[in-house]
């Protein structure tokens, strides 16, 4: 197993599996807010291609956040993970679900701004996230990747479970990940530098690569 010294050398680690995609016409590099963006700014700079952003929201269990049953995506994409989800009543997802719908409004309008709608139609999108963990962040994002008419989803990460890359598999047209450990712990795991990606660094990222 190799720890990442920070998101920046996962991303030139992820974009050395990706080299086939380098030149390829209507290929999109699209960061999952926040943490996958400054991974996929490198991918996308390394293969040549734009990059854009999803906004997606995990949906965390109201006593331990961290651990997802599902996730939400623009145009009103919910995924969830049935068996996580089971241990909760009809209020606890409602009132999470309300909370996180809010919170991907704010952060779509602030990273959208200036910047016309998304729009994938006929074209190779490659989903970057830091790491995967449940999936349900990566599922979210296929969907709404595929109602926003991409030809291809293709999804890239540096480390995730085995687990949820089977489950991805079936879903993505392709699932790239560079590291599957057979005893997944958590992504953060996987890297020395695991800041919090703020807003601004999203921003920094876009605009950079405009």
């Amino acid at each position: 197993m190799t720890t990442y010294r920070d998101r920046a050398e996962a991303g030139r680690t992820l974009a050395d599996e990706l080299t086939g995609l380098a030149g390829e016409s209507g290929v999109i590099v699209l960061g999952l807010v926040r943490g996958g963006v400054p991974v996929a700014q490198v991918v996308a700079e390394r293969i040549g291609a734009p990059l854009d952003v999803l906004v997606i929201r995990k949906l965390g269990m109201p006593w331990a956040r961290e651990v997802a049953f599902g996730a939400l995506g623009p145009g009103g994409v919910q995924v969830l993970n049935e068996h996580v989800a089971n241990q909760l009543s009809e209020d606890d997802i409602a009132d999470t679900n309300r909370r996180e719908q809010a919170e991907l409004e704010r952060r779509d309008e602030l990273y959208r701004a200036g910047r016309s709608p998304l729009d994938l139609t006929g074209r190779t999108a490659v989903i970057v996230d830091d790491g995967l963990a449940t999936g349900a962040t990566a599922r979210a994002a296929v969907e709404v990747a595929r109602r926003l008419g991409a030809r291809r989803v293709v999804v890239a990460i540096p480390v995730g479970s085995r687990e949820a890359k089977e489950t991805l598999s079936a879903e993505a047209d392709q699932v790239v990940c560079v590291q599957c450990p057979p005893e997944f712990i958590a992504v953060s795991a996987y890297y020395e530098d695991f800041h919090e990606v703020d807003d601004d660094e999203v921003v920094q990222a876009l605009t950079a690569t405009a």
